[in-house]
């Protein structure tokens, strides 16, 4: 399945990411991405994984999203299984960003949902 939006309501945008996550399906969810900010505004982006399988082997240095679209992003929640959680907060360049990034397992969903919320 790889990677798409599952819904944008309240601010928050629900991107869904399971399987092994392809370039091609990252550049097609961000391009989406990009055009709901450009006409929503500013969002915070809620990441839910299921049965991930991590990322395809390859070039991943297009940097081209963070550069137009990061001011247009609050913060962003990952929920997944803590194994990923490294290389997950690697993958997204927390810390290198304008926006705070959290991980959180599964089981504290309710808990990313009110991080994002916070103000």
């Amino acid at each position: 399945m790889g990677a798409e939006i599952a819904n944008v309501s309240g601010g928050v945008l629900t991107m869904k990411v399971s399987g092994k996550l392809t370039q091609a399906e990252l550049a097609a969810v961000q391009k989406a991405t990009g055009e709901i900010i450009s006409k929503e505004g500013k969002l915070r982006i809620l990441v839910l994984t299921e049965n991930f399988a991590g990322w395809e082997r390859g070039e991943w240095s297009d940097f081209s999203f963070q550069a137009e679209h990061d001011a247009g992003i609050e913060r962003m929640a990952i929920v997944g299984d803590r194994k990923w959680e490294d290389l997950a907060l690697m993958f997204t360049a927390k810390g290198l960003r304008k926006f705070p990034i959290e991980y959180f397992e599964p089981a504290r969903l309710a808990a990313a949902r009110a991080w994002l919320a916070a103000k």
